[in-house]
């Protein structure tokens, strides 16, 4: 579900495959945080980065649903901020696996869901702030596989229930990876998309490991 911009601009080349299959990975739902709260920065990385993203909320159950079927599905949209852990990130699908701790430590949510029928993503005008600077802007583009799509191929052998959240992809240089631009402890990230509002948090200290903890650096077991 990621829009082609991000691709080009984030790995220079977009695989073929990319554009046959509605590529994704599943969060983690004990890591969702909320508008206004500290997003915790893990102890193993040094580039923690935002991703400007609108999701779509299921509000009925879908199993095999058309595409048609699956709209009527969609209960309303939210922004939705991946964050990232990108040294990590990279190195774990260089294994050819993941994203696991490059993804799974932080999801932000909000600041609200505003129903389906009573906005058009496809128009929604969006920008990404750092400290009150204005890092990105414009629209959301286009999703090589829109939501119905996607909703329509996931439901074909997975049931999809209410509440479950599908991230739309990170918008064209909607991110510090795409503008080589990174956040520091203490930012305040603000995303915002025109008939959503504005999701913003305040990124918090680097975490110290425990003397348990394996070594993700390139050390590895302490």
């Amino acid at each position: 579900m990621l829009v082609e911009e991000h691709v080009k601009n984030s790995f220079g080349t977009v695989p073929s495959e990319w554009y046959d299959i509605p590529v994704h990975w599943k969060g983690n739902p004990d890591t969702v945080i909320g508008p206004d709260d500290e997003v915790p920065w893990p102890h193993y990385t040094d580039k923690l980065d935002f991703e400007l993203e609108v999701a779509a909320v299921i509000g009925r159950p879908a199993f095999r649903v058309g595409p048609e079927e699956a709209q009527s599905c969609i209960a309303g949209y939210t922004i939705f901020n991946d964050w990232s852990a990108r040294d990590i990130q990279f190195r774990e699908m260089a294994v050819g696996i993941g994203p696991a701790f490059g993804k799974d430590f932080a999801t932000s949510l909000g600041p609200c869901l505003t129903t389906a029928e009573s906005m058009d993503i496809t128009t929604a005008r969006v920008a990404a702030r750092v400290n009150g600077e204005t890092w990105s802007h414009g629209d959301l583009g286009a999703m090589n596989f829109g939501f119905p799509e996607v909703i329509s191929l996931l439901s074909e052998d997975q049931p999809l229930h209410p509440g479950d959240v599908l991230g739309g992809g990170t918008v064209g240089r909607g991110c510090g990876l795409e503008l080589d631009r990174w956040i520091k402890p203490g930012d305040v990230v603000e995303l915002e998309v025109e008939g959503i509002g504005v999701l913003r948090n305040t990124v918090g200290a680097k975490r110290t490991a425990s003397r348990k903890a394996i070594d993700l650096t390139g050390g590895g077991r302490r």
